[in-house]
């Protein structure tokens, strides 16, 4: 195993926080990449690692190599990329983790012209309605809609889904059609509560330049965006969904677009992904694919 190899498996083994997970993630067995550090630190002639029986640390050597390896080892890549012929330009595996409609919906369909344009890429395509964490999980790139937490993420913006609010036909004739916010206490929302936190979101909508937001009574809360729809589909009450998500059924006579003028602010949506100084050319590249093929949705 050379040099840049034995940096591979360091820099997963810190950014994991285990040999065991670190392994999983890079398709080799535990014992290499125990050797693999075990021959770094020898060379290197001191310890990376404070390991115990649950995880792993880094010490403060192993602080000072891990940035210097990550800014080392993407050079490295990029150096072999760029004399490789061009139909192999890239190679390599990809980890990216996606809102599980998204990636149904919109990015499923469209990877034929990804690997199209990459075919030496392996793609590990994870979707959930769950932010997971990136570093543990070894995840080079996820996409994440809505406000971010204060993380270590680099965000990229992409833009921002425009929100509506809707209802079923079955629904609407049954309670009526709110006509003003002043009517929503009278009425049934969907409850979505978020995979994380498992808290019903508000209802929210811009009024004169300020946000408003009430607490909707309920008949059934869900935490996937396909339930989400389902359930209004099905008549269980009104929804606030991103436009484009429900555009066939807008269009059908399936959904009803409700209070035009009181609309929730638009969500951002952005690529995330750890906090390193390089990029792979990889994710580079996924990325600008990926907000090509959601451009027709953002606003």
């Amino acid at each position: 195993m050379d040099r840049i190899d034995q940096l591979r498996i360091f820099i997963r083994v810190a950014d994991s926080g285990g040999f065991t997970l670190a392994a999983d993630q890079l398709g080799l067995p535990r014992p290499t990449v125990s050797l693999a550090i075990q021959q770094l630190e020898a060379r290197l002639g001191t310890r990376l690692f404070n390991r115990t029986t649950r995880r792993v640390g880094l010490t403060q050597d192993g602080e000072a190599l891990l940035e210097r390896a990550v800014a080392l080892v993407a050079d490295t890549e990029e150096l072999e990329q760029r004399f490789r012929p061009q139909a192999q330009a890239l190679s390599g595996r990809l980890r990216v983790d996606l809102p599980s409609r998204i990636a149904r919906r919109q990015v499923a369909p469209a990877l034929p012209t990804f690997f199209e344009q990459h075919p030496g890429i392996e793609l590990d395509l994870g979707s959930s309605d769950r932010a997971i964490d990136l570093v543990h999980e070894g995840i080079d790139c996820a996409l994440r809609v809505g406000e971010l937490p204060s993380s270590s993420l680099v965000a990229q913006p992409l833009g921002t889904f425009r929100l509506i609010n809707c209802a079923s036909p079955a629904y609407l004739a049954r309670h009526g059609v709110p006509r003003t916010p002043a009517d929503l206490p009278r009425h049934l929302a969907v409850n979505y509560a978020t995979p994380n936190y498992g808290r019903a979101a508000a209802w929210e909508w811009e009024e004169h330049g300020r946000l408003q937001t009430l607490t909707m009574r309920a008949q059934v809360s869900v935490n996937n965006a396909e339930t989400y729809i389902a359930c209004c589909l099905a008549g269980l009450g009104l929804i606030q969904i991103p436009a484009f998500d429900v555009r066939e059924h807008l269009e059908a006579g399936e959904l009803v677009e409700v209070l035009p003028g009181w609309a929730a602010p638009a969500m951002p949506v952005q690529i995330v992904y750890p906090h390193r100084r390089h990029l792979s050319r990889r994710v580079r590249a996924f990325n600008g694919w990926l907000a090509q093929v959601l451009a027709p949705c953002l606003a």
